[in-house]
């Protein structure tokens, strides 16, 4: 067979290096990006923080004429190139690029460590320490820590007392069932009381056994109440109560109100998560009638090229020092190109956002209007994807409060009118008809149907019930109250 050449066409897409960066920024949270930025400052000497910046100066964020970008124009170099080649749109390459949701920089690590509350100790540890102070043998004492390490956050112990017996190994072969069941109840009287129950009846009834000694009125038809008539609370079924217990409804309310006084989570005294700090990225002001935006000064430090370096590096020199000056120099140019990219980006697609959602700050989210991703994606010239990572924790603050870009996106409703109403609009009618509802008659979700029909908003009733539950609305049979 002879050799031959063959042509082909085809396409292909390549990204620059600093493509890859602005790419990567973009998807950064605030408190990634300060983690990000501070550590470039840390491994290239090409970068420094602007000590004279003015951080009052919003507008400093949006000049055309960048700073970063004048302190780059003097230091212009053959030896060293501004951008490869690219045959795309960064906007559009990003389309092709994984989503991270986390970052693998070690300052990350860093900002998780210093949200942790180092002074709170965990239930667990809490348990433990009362166990030390406790008169336990050595085998109570196994049984007591094998029983502390079963229980989940929320206070309970899903273990079974065979779980824990298996749990303690050869070594406690011999240990009966009821000898596992004593050393539970004794840490059932812990701080927080009822901690370590195996369910929700259990966990009341041992806080009710303590407050008893205090004189706590009608404690027997509580314990009644909370042993065998528990489920029929929790629905709501204060007839049938009534009648088991024999009481008023002025009886039963005292009875209702001396159980909320308990806690169902025990745990939750001492569990503590970790604080999630959400810093907005955007702000939101009214300003002689009409609404302007700056990006937040505070989430990152102004910084520019240090000039007492790039001075050093010498056109012809291609020692190892100056070619390390060269390439951090244009590291320091790609970083800040990347920096004015991810600004100007999210400034442009709030700003689309806001256009259309003008409403929603002059009078909350019952004016909210229909907004889906290809809205944003055709009024900036975007892909569909880039918007919805640029709204991906990315936060707005406005005069009614701190919100998700992606809060503003919502799915419609077609109205008799021929209009279209968002779902959240729906959400917040939903929500503040249930807050005016009458207790004793709570709005089912075919009255709350009908009552947005008169309003010219035709939602089905399955699709309010799906609308109040993400909203964690319980069902009208379950707020349903006495008073």
């Amino acid at each position: 067979m002879k050799p031959s050449l063959q042509l082909r066409v085809g396409q292909s897409l390549s990204m620059t290096p600093q493509l890859q960066q602005a790419i990567r920024l973009l998807q950064l949270s605030s408190l990634e990006l300060q983690a990000e930025i501070q550590e470039v400052l840390e491994t290239n000497p090409l970068l420094e923080v602007e000590e004279d910046y003015d951080y009052e100066d919003n507008t400093a964020q949006r000049a055309d004429d960048d700073q970063a970008s004048r302190d780059i124009s003097q230091l212009e170099n053959q030896d060293i190139p501004d951008d490869l080649p690219v045959d795309t749109k960064w906007e559009d390459m990003y389309d092709h690029q994984p989503v991270s949701t986390s970052s693998s920089s070690a300052s990350d690590h860093d900002l998780e460590r210093e949200n942790q509350d180092e002074s709170g100790d965990t239930l667990q540890q809490h348990l433990l320490w009362q166990m030390r102070l406790t008169h336990f043998t050595e085998t109570e004492e196994a049984i007591a820590t094998t029983i502390i390490d079963s229980i989940e956050d929320d206070g309970y112990l899903k273990a079974t007392l065979e779980d824990i017996q298996q749990s303690l190994g050869e070594e406690f072969a011999e240990i009966e069932l009821d000898e596992i069941e004593t050393v539970l109840h004794r840490i059932q009287h812990f701080d927080p009381v009822g901690v370590a129950a195996r369910d929700l009846r259990e966990c009341l009834l041992i806080q009710l056994r303590v407050l008893e000694a205090s004189g706590l009125p009608q404690v027997d038809q509580l314990k009644e109440l909370i042993d065998k008539h528990l489920d029929t609370l929790a629905k709501r079924d204060y007839a049938q109560i009534k009648r088991a217990l024999k009481v008023s409804d002025e009886e039963l309310t005292e009875l209702v109100r001396s159980i909320q006084l308990l806690n169902p989570r025990p745990g939750s005294q001492i569990q503590t998560d970790n604080t999630e700090y959400i810093v907005p990225d955007v702000y939101a002001r009214k300003i002689n009638g009409s609404w302007q935006l700056s990006l937040n000064p505070d989430n990152a430090p102004r910084i520019q090229i240090a000039e007492h370096y790039a001075q050093l590096i010498n056109r012809a020199d291609n020692s190892a020092e100056n070619t390390y000056l060269k390439n951090n120099l244009q590291e320091a140019r790609w970083f800040l190109k990347s920096l004015q990219s991810r600004n100007e980006t999210l400034l442009k697609v709030t700003e689309a956002i806001i256009e259309r959602q003008r409403d929603f700050l002059d009078h909350g989210e019952e004016a909210m209007k229909p907004l889906v991703l290809a809205d944003i994606a055709e009024a900036v010239e975007m892909h569909e994807s880039t918007i919805s990572r640029v709204t991906t924790r990315k936060y707005l603050h406005t005069p009614r409060g701190i919100f998700e870009l992606k809060f503003f996106f919502s799915s419609h409703v077609s109205t008799e009118s021929g209009g279209e109403c968002s779902a959240t609009a729906i959400r917040a009618i939903i929500k503040k008809l249930v807050a005016a509802e009458n207790p004793r008659k709570p709005l089912s979700d075919s009255k709350i149907a009908a009552i947005l029909g008169e309003e010219g908003i035709n939602v089905a009733r399955r699709t309010i019930a799906k609308y109040r539950e993400t909203l964690a609305i319980p069902p009208s049979n379950e707020r349903k109250r006495l008073v």
